[in-house]
C-alpha cells in the first residue's frame, strides 16, 4: 500500500506540474486541431503509441474525426491513411524516437500541421512542430525511473484536455455524444420512439366494422396484445387490448354479433415518433398501460406502435 500511494503521489505531482505549465501554446494547439478540414492523425510508438490510441479514440468519440497511425507501420504503407487537410498529433516522451522522427519529412511534404506532446521540448520532434505541449515530469513512478508511468499519464491527460477543449469549442452536446455511442447507456437514453416502434405490416390495425374473429386474428398474428381500430379514412378511433376482448365477451352472450367498435377503448393514449423512448416509458408507467400508438404528423392515422417490451429490450430506463 505504501508503494501504491507513492505511485499515486508521483503521478498527481506530475499532472500538477504539467497543468501549471499550460499557456497560450495549448490554445494554439486547440486552434490548429479545430481548423482541421480532414482528420487528426495521432501517431507514436511503444507506450506512447498506446496513449495515442486512447487519444485518437477520445477525439473520435467526442466529435473530432481522428485515427491512430502506428509510426513504424507508417513507412510500410500505412501512411496512405493520411490525406490533404489532416493534422498530425505526435506523442513521444523523448522526442527522438527514430520511427516518429523519420516521418517528419513526410509531414512536411504533405504540408500537414504538426502538434507534438513530448517530455523533451527541445528535441528533434519538438523543433519540427507547429506547437509543442510540454509533458515533461519531475520523475517517473517506476522506482528505477525507466518504465513510462507518470510521463504517459501526463501525455494522456494532455490528450484528454485537447479533446474536451475541442468538443466544448465546437458545441458538442449529449445528443451528439449519444449519436456516436448508440450501444452505450447514454445512447439508449436518447433513443426515440421512432427508433423502436413497429410499422408497416407489423402494425396491428382493424377497421371499426371488423368482426370479432378478424380482430382476435389481428391481435394474435401481430403478437403485441393490442390492435388499433380505424375508420374508413384510416384514422384512429380507439384500441383493443387482450383485456378489452375479455371484458367485451363478458358483457354479452351474442359474441358473433360483436364488431371491433363494440370492444374498443376510445381516446387511447398516443405519442409522437420524435419523443424519447424514455418519455414513452414514463407515460406507460403513469397510466398502467403497455403500448402507445404513434400518429402521423398531420392526421390521426397510426404510423406505428411501441410496446413496453420494446423499450425494456432496448435497455431504456
Amino acid at each position: 500500500m505504501r508503494r501504491a500511494r507513492h505511485v499515486f503521489a508521483v503521478e498527481i505531482a506530475a499532472l500538477e506540474t504539467v497543468s501549471g505549465r499550460l499557456d497560450e501554446r495549448f490554445d494554439h494547439a486547440v486552434q490548429i486541431l479545430a481548423a482541421c478540414r480532414g482528420k487528426v492523425v495521432v501517431t507514436g510508438i511503444g507506450k506512447s503509441g498506446i496513449i495515442c490510441r486512447k487519444i485518437a479514440a477520445t477525439l473520435a468519440s467526442t466529435g473530432t474525426p481522428a485515427t491512430f497511425l502506428h509510426a513504424a507501420e507508417a513507412v510500410h504503407g500505412d501512411f496512405g491513411v493520411v490525406a490533404k487537410g489532416d493534422v498530425v498529433l505526435a506523442v513521444s516522451h523523448s522526442g527522438e524516437v527514430e520511427e516518429v522522427v523519420r516521418l517528419l519529412p513526410l509531414f512536411e511534404r504533405h504540408d500537414l500541421p504538426l502538434v507534438v506532446i513530448t517530455g523533451a521540448p527541445t528535441s528533434t520532434l519538438a523543433r519540427a512542430a507547429d506547437v509543442v505541449l510540454d509533458a515533461s515530469v519531475p520523475e517517473e513512478a517506476c522506482p528505477l525511473g525507466l518504465a513510462p508511468t507518470a510521463s504517459t499519464t501526463a501525455a494522456l491527460a494532455l490528450g484528454d484536455a485537447l479533446a474536451v477543449a475541442l468538443f466544448q469549442r465546437n458545441g458538442f452536446t449529449e445528443v451528439d455524444f449519444a449519436a456516436l455511442h448508440p450501444a452505450g447507456s447514454l445512447g439508449r437514453r436518447f433513443l426515440k420512439v421512432g427508433d423502436l416502434m413497429h410499422t408497416g405490416d407489423a402494425l396491428p390495425l382493424v377497421r371499426h366494422d371488423a368482426s370479432l374473429a378478424d380482430t382476435v386474428l389481428e391481435i394474435t398474428q401481430k403478437r403485441l396484445g393490442v390492435t388499433a381500430v380505424v375508420d374508413a379514412k384510416g384514422e384512429l378511433l380507439g384500441i383493443i387490448t387482450d383485456g378489452d376482448l375479455r371484458r367485451g365477451l363478458g358483457r354479452t352472450h351474442e359474441i358473433h354479433r360483436l364488431a371491433a367498435s363494440d370492444l374498443m377503448t376510445t381516446q387511447p393514449k398516443t405519442i409522437d415518433a420524435n419523443a424519447l423512448a424514455a418519455r414513452a416509458l414514463a407515460v406507460m408507467e403513469r397510466h398502467n398501460i403497455t403500448s402507445l400508438f404513434v400518429l402521423a404528423p398531420t392526421s390521426r392515422q397510426p404510423q406505428g406502435v411501441i410496446h413496453l417490451h420494446d423499450i425494456l429490450k432496448a435497455g431504456v430506463t
